[in-house]
């Protein structure tokens, strides 16, 4: 195509041509340069992103900002071949980069919340083991000291109170609450 007004003879352009007459606002001279280049440029994008879909994507976004910044295009700095390469190398790059960003916070989002998971369950069945293991040492004291380390212990009331319940001296529910307790820490296996 020309660079003159329509009607005249139709010779190709170069792409400082066009981008000249994009810088003002001439789409036709923006369709032309994007039929001169698109094929390069997606390939290009499509070599760096691998994903058909996204390269298309970026290609779009490669020459709308081509379009943007036609006027700042600085013919002194290279070929407008180049410089719109370089946009194409430079948002497939990002684009990979976001990817992968996105993709590593996935993973590191699924991991935690597994590492969660499966904490939690080892968690739950480590407690239900010594509950257990409790219980079959409760069973091993003597009705007397089973009742007095219930009532301390998992009723929440003071020796005093202890005493008062059971209508027994408060040296007698000491006594059986050490007792108790020695023999609890030998069943579970606690280190004194």
């Amino acid at each position: 195509m020309s660079d003159g007004p329509p009607g005249v003879a139709d010779v190709p352009s170069s792409p400082e041509a066009l981008l000249a007459r994009v810088a003002r606002g001439d789409e036709r001279a923006f369709e032309q340069l994007y039929d001169a280049l698109v094929g390069s440029v997606h390939g290009l994008v499509l070599q760096v992103v691998r994903n058909p879909a996204h390269a298309e994507e970026v290609t779009q976004e490669v020459f709308v900002e081509a379009w943007r910044t036609a006027a700042r295009f600085d013919p002194g700095l290279g070929s407008v071949r180049a410089w719109i390469t370089t946009m194409a190398r430079r948002r497939a790059i990002d684009r990979v980069r976001a990817a992968q960003a996105s993709t590593d916070r996935d993973v590191r989002v699924g991991t935690s919340s597994m590492e969660r998971d499966v904490d939690l369950t080892a968690d739950t069945v480590e407690v239900r083991l010594e509950q257990q293991q409790v219980r079959r040492c409760m069973g091993g004291l003597t009705d007397l000291q089973r009742e007095a380390v219930t009532l301390a212990f998992y009723r929440g009331h003071t020796h005093r109170e202890v005493a008062g319940l059971l209508e027994v001296p408060l040296g007698t529910v000491k006594t059986r609450l050490r007792d108790g307790l020695i023999r609890l820490r030998d069943c579970l296996g606690v280190a004194s």
